[in-house]
């Protein structure tokens, strides 16, 4: 009886040691897979404030595209993830592009103006009761702004008020939490 069993183990030895060694090397493919795709692909943002209400809440988790602009540039209205001038090492922030390069963005009795035409602004909570400007964005650099422009730390109020492109990490794409919904 002992030396089935012993031949038995024997003979399962090499299935037990190849279906072993086979997780581990799915588990390690896993995890080298998880952290090229976190660092060049798709970058995670939690929203901290309510400068993006109604668009986005405090709390809401969201995934961007980091090769969105590796070819084309940003564009208006875009909702990127990026690091604010100010803060170049700081917490990763969320906002809405405004102002493009070569553009000159102020804003009067509540209305946002591009070269002096008014934008439509569907996406705000509320129009602003600050007026501000003018701004001339600069080449390579990007005006942001949050959808609750009175409860919004943005381009309007930063010493360097302008993003540069380096700066942008990237393009949203998702809400996944607490509700999914797809950015456009």
């Amino acid at each position: 009886m002992q030396n089935k069993t012993r031949e038995w183990i024997a003979a399962n030895k090499k299935k037990w040691q190849k279906s072993f060694f086979g997780g581990v090397r799915t588990i390690a493919c896993s995890m080298v897979l998880a952290f090229l795709l976190s660092q060049f692909v798709i970058a995670n943002a939690v929203v901290p404030t309510g400068s993006m209400e109604t668009t986005i809440k405090p709390g809401d988790r969201l995934l961007g595209f980091r090769l969105a602009y590796v070819i084309g540039q940003p564009h208006r209205r875009d909702v990127i993830i990026f690091h604010a001038p100010d803060e170049p090492d700081g917490t990763p922030y969320v906002k809405r592009v405004i102002g493009l390069p070569g553009e000159t963005v102020e804003g009067r009795a509540g209305v946002v103006y591009i070269d002096g035409e008014a934008l439509d602004e569907p996406y705000i909570k509320e129009p602003a009761q600050d007026d501000f400007g003018p701004f001339t964005v600069p080449e390579g650099m990007y005006f942001m702004l949050g959808d609750n422009r009175n409860h919004s730390k943005d381009s309007r109020y930063w010493k360097n008020p302008y993003v540069a492109e380096d700066q942008i990490m990237a393009r949203v794409l998702v809400q996944y939490y607490p509700k999914f919904q797809i950015f456009d």
